[in-house]
């Protein structure tokens, strides 16, 4: 994918996992029947990893740079709305057009916001349920927005390497799975954060649990493991090319290197521009 050279195809980040395996073979020395299966679906699953790994780190930062907009930059766009609103009843006031009268009257009606669910719930909940922080306090959990676009470096370490570890795509058994699914779950919510406290202390939790045991399948297990893989792989490319191709998945490739630098340039001109309508309007209303 085209965001900073991190979203990859799985293909391009199998690297040598399983091609490098060591082989196990009968007494007589011949390779059993199911070898390069097995190796193929190895390769299969550690590609998979990676690039869902991509897809997440995408993802978080899409979201964190959606909320931080809103966030840092919302009151901004209210108020340039607000002054091109303004801007237009004052030529409207001094031309006496009924066409600039309607559109001044557009303008304004405009800013007046039509109840939908995020207000009916009074910012709790929007279309897609709970915000996060709603969810922290009827959880009596702290209320920790995301601080950066971008996860610290070691935030995104412990994170691939939690997610290396304890994917859900590693499991043969449905209770395991459901154990790992559990788990990545809370790996996800620290790492959306940026809490590497949480994230090591998930780490150590998972270095002190069971260890799951590998059972060798039969060859069409191994074929339907394959086959099961390659849907994942299809579902995962059409989710990262939803999210490139998202309005704010098109910002954030404008700034691939630092996103959160993006922020402040994008205030900086929010910032001339509202200064620039200050002064049209200031003129405007003193040639009354």
């Amino acid at each position: 994918m085209a965001y900073a050279g991190r979203m990859t195809t799985p293909e391009a980040e199998q690297g040598d996992d399983g091609a490098g395996a060591q082989r196990t073979t009968p007494e007589d020395g011949a390779p059993r029947p199911e070898e390069r299966l097995e190796q193929a679906v190895r390769a299969a699953e550690q590609a998979l990893i990676e690039f869902e790994i991509a897809v997440e780190t995408f993802r978080v930062e899409v979201e964190n740079f959606s909320r931080l907009h809103h966030q840092r930059l919302g009151a901004m766009y209210a108020r340039l709305e607000e002054l091109d609103a303004r801007i237009l009843e004052a030529k409207a006031d001094r031309s006496g057009d009924p066409e600039d009268r309607r559109r001044a009257d557009e303008a304004r009606a405009a800013l007046l916001p039509i109840p939908g669910v995020e207000e009916l719930m009074h910012g709790w909940m929007d279309g897609d349920g709970l915000f996060p922080e709603a969810t922290a306090m009827l959880t009596d959990q702290a209320v920790r927005p995301p601080q950066r676009v971008r996860p610290s470096e070691e935030a995104r370490r412990l994170y691939r390497d939690l997610a290396r570890k304890a994917h859900p795509d590693l499991a043969q058994e449905e209770n395991e799975r459901r154990r790992r699914e559990e788990f990545i779950t809370r790996v996800n919510a620290a790492y959306a954060r940026g809490d590497e406290a949480v994230l090591r202390e998930l780490a150590e939790e998972w270095a002190a649990g069971p260890a799951p045991e590998r059972r060798p399948g039969r060859g069409e297990e191994l074929y339907a493991r394959l086959e099961w893989l390659a849907q994942r792989k299809e579902l995962l490319t059409l989710v990262a090319k939803e999210l490139e191709e998202s309005a704010i998945g098109s910002m954030l490739r404008l700034a691939p290197d630092d996103p959160d630098r993006l922020l402040d340039e994008i205030a900086e001109q929010l910032a001339a521009q509202v200064a620039e309508r200050e002064a049209e309007l200031a003129v405007l209303l003193g040639q009354q």
